[in-house]
């Protein structure tokens, strides 16, 4: 039961990255995008997001649930040593989301209008920012459970040229997905401006890509053997790397699904390359000593319960969540489009 519990684990997160990404995307882009583009960018972010927006959130929950019962040692060292940056990714929510509502859905639409729009933008920058750093220094051995003091303990942990890296390059994954998701949705006549915007973004990706291996090359760690130095971490990036040469290839055509599958499918592989080399390990700490899955799981009762109620909740969850996905795609058939101004 071990093994589907991790399963729904990776899965959480993988899909909190894709969905809450997208999302977090959103504001991304409308960060980078001219004031004279901005409101048809934000109308139809808000039509490809829409789905997802209600539900992203609760794959983080699994996932926190998940290490909280399964792997309590786990999630307490994150919790203690990382709180910094999970303190700031859990407001960057909290003031997106608040933001969100009271800009779209307020039912007075004043000054305030223009507060609104700047925490939702830069919070989403600030989220997916403070998700990567968290990921990074879970694996980049600068916790240090022995720390003497506030710094080193709590500060320098994640505030690191790798840690940082991979909040950007996390940043830039989220802005990906969001355009990938805007292409199906854009109208005709905005269609080449999306994908010109969606090719900038690749670029982004790719160049934060090598600032993260470059940084890595600087703090002493073999990312580059973790991911090239495994027969499948090398697959799964030669995969993502087709994916992507195929993907510039169809974004001139109306193929809105596939082309989020293979976004979908890159992120996927990234992940599982960057995890699969010093599996079953999740936190790898400053003094040679690991976390693993395996070794540092919870009670077997508790394992087994968890694993049962996963599955029996994903039953539940995938279909509600598909059909979700189906109303808001037929919206126009069903209700008026949002006023958003």
């Amino acid at each position: 039961m071990i093994y589907v519990v991790i399963v729904f684990l990776w899965t959480s997160i993988l899909l909190y990255i894709l969905l809450g990404g997208a999302d977090f995307g959103a504001g991304i882009i409308e960060l980078f995008t001219s004031k004279g583009n901005r409101s048809k960018t934000r109308k139809t972010m808000y039509e490809a997001i829409g789905p997802i927006w209600e539900a992203n959130h609760m794959w983080l929950i699994i996932a926190i649930v998940i290490l909280f019962v399964g792997f309590p040692k786990i999630y307490t060292t994150v919790s203690i040593y990382l709180h910094i940056p999970l303190v700031c990714m859990l407001l960057g929510i909290i003031a997106r989301g608040t933001a969100f509502v009271f800009r779209n859905y307020d039912a007075v639409k004043d000054d305030m209008q223009k507060v609104y729009t700047p925490i939702f933008i830069y919070s989403s920058l600030i989220t997916p920012f403070f998700l990567g750093i968290i990921a990074a220094s879970s694996v980049s051995g600068q916790i240090d459970v022995q720390a003497q003091d506030f710094l080193s303990a709590y500060v320098f942990s994640w505030l690191n040229w790798f840690s940082v890296s991979v909040g950007v390059f996390t940043v830039s994954i989220c802005g990906f997905l969001a355009t990938i998701f805007i292409i199906g949705q854009a109208a005709d006549d905005d269609r080449s401006f999306f994908i010109g915007k969606a090719r900038r973004t690749i670029y982004t990706v790719m160049f934060c890509g090598a600032l993260v291996f470059v940084a890595a090359y600087h703090e002493n760690i073999p990312l580059a053997s973790w991911i090239f130095g495994d027969t499948l971490g090398l697959t799964a990036i030669i995969a993502a790397s087709i994916s992507l040469i195929i993907m510039f290839f169809l974004l001139q055509r109306k193929k809105p699904i596939l082309l989020r599958l293979l976004a979908g499918f890159q992120v996927a592989m990234i992940l599982f390359a960057a995890t699969y080399s010093h599996f079953p390990d999740i936190v790898l700490l400053k003094n040679g000593a690991n976390l693993s899955l395996l070794t540092h799981q919870g009670q077997a009762k508790a394992i087994d319960t968890l694993g049962y109620a996963l599955l029996i909740g994903s039953i539940f969850i995938l279909p509600a969540l598909g059909y979700l996905i189906y109303i808001f795609q037929q919206k126009r058939k069903y209700r008026k489009p949002i006023n958003l101004y």
